[in-house]
């Protein structure tokens, strides 16, 4: 069913109908030279691209950043999600200032001739808030902190590649190719983000309209999406992998169950304990909330008034299920150090340093939000030791 092509390009035939995948690195001109190479040679019925809606409004809109309402971002609990995205954007990012190609340009000129050749157009990508999800609520406690800590390591990374290793990226999918090395250590986290959306995209492409269609799809996911193409993939696996699962029972009850058993330790402290040593913890609850919040806070250069909020409202949201210190520190840090226009702009640069992150007015706010909840988390902890001297 293959014909002998190159090996970032596959040709298949079923069913009546021509497909053509094209596998490309994202950060590579050579990728955006074949796109427009094989699109213009084939004349497709249908162009299907590695995007889904949000990906494809961002990388047509370069000042979609101008309308985020970070504000709103906090309230519906969205920044760990933001943030998530911002620290793979700024990986990519990176990488394609040494490769002299911004992220995602073959996918933009897939998109762009497809249109002004009066070609369809199918994003047959998984949405990316779907995948993120998965690929934390799939996943248990302890890989989930690896996980958390592996993101925010990706804050500060400035990596610099060779040129074996920069030739190497312009044959892959980098971002593909990352998630492929924590395969190992993080087995679910692939399989959700690498495995499921080759299923997806191979299930999208094989069903798009038309008798003639080019994929432009990662490298990486190549080999995949040619496995899922000529086996099929069924309705129900597609319904099943599109799903966003719900909580697990334990991150449900957890937010409760901390707040309860530390309600529980003082009113027994205070029925059957010393009076003064429940009056000394709780100053010890509080001062360990509150100072290790401020101190996430002055991390992530909080203006003075956000550390004050945090000191004072990380004791209270701790006891809390429904409203988090960095909830607080977040809308706090977004009135009184609003972003900027320009800031706004500049976010797409300012990602590719760890400067940049901080000198930003909107990522400052996400990084506030981060680290005040790290440190609320941690005095928790900390203050639980006391707790447990009570008894």
């Amino acid at each position: 069913m293959n014909d002998h092509t190159p090996s970032d390009i596959r040709r298949l035939t079923l069913e009546g109908k021509d497909i053509t995948l094209v596998g490309t690195a994202h950060i590579s001109q050579d990728s955006v030279d074949t796109v427009r190479r094989v699109i213009e040679a084939e004349m497709p019925d249908t162009v299907c691209i590695e995007l889904d809606a949000q990906r494809h409004r961002a990388l047509q809109d370069q000042k979609h950043w101008e309308s985020l309402n970070l504000i709103q971002v906090i309230r519906k609990g969205q920044a760990p999600f933001l943030m998530a995205n911002l620290a793979l954007a700024a990986f990519q990012k990176r990488m394609g200032l040494q490769t002299g190609v911004k992220p995602g340009s073959e996918l933009a000129e897939a998109a762009a001739l497809a249109k002004d050749r009066g070609m369809a157009v199918e994003l047959v990508d998984r949405e990316i808030r779907t995948t993120l999800l998965r690929a934390w609520r799939m996943t248990g406690l302890w890989r989930k902190m690896h996980l958390l800590a592996t993101l925010v390591a990706g804050l500060f990374e400035n990596q610099k590649l060779d040129e074996e290793e920069l030739a190497r990226l312009r044959q892959t999918d980098t971002l593909s190719a990352m998630l492929e090395e924590m395969g190992d250590m993080l087995p679910s986290v692939k399989t959700i983000l690498v495995d499921e959306r080759d299923q997806y995209m191979a299930h999208h492409i094989r069903n798009a309209p038309g008798k003639k269609i080019v994929a432009v799809v990662g490298a990486a996911h190549l080999p995949g999406i040619v496995n899922h193409i000529s086996t099929g993939v069924s309705e129900q696996t597609i319904g099943e992998i599109s799903v966003i699962p719900p909580k697990a029972s334990l991150s449900k009850a957890l937010p409760w169950i901390v707040p309860a058993v530390v309600a529980a330790l003082f009113a027994t402290g205070f029925f059957f304990g010393d009076r003064q040593q429940l009056a000394d913890t709780a100053l010890a609850w509080i001062l360990a909330n509150g100072l290790l919040a401020a101190l996430g806070t002055l991390f992530a250069l909080g203006h003075p008034l956000t550390v004050v909020a945090a000191f004072v409202a990380a004791p209270i949201t701790s006891l809390n299920p429904t409203v988090g210190a960095g909830m607080v520190t977040g809308l706090v840090q977004a009135f009184v150090a609003a972003p900027t226009v320009g800031d706004m702009e500049r976010v797409g640069e300012d990602l590719t340093t760890v400067r940049g992150w901080w000198n930003n007015r909107m990522t400052r706010v996400l990084l506030v939000f981060l680290f005040s909840s790290l440190g609320s988390a941690a005095g928790t902890l900390i203050a639980f030791h006391w707790l447990a001297d009570l008894f």
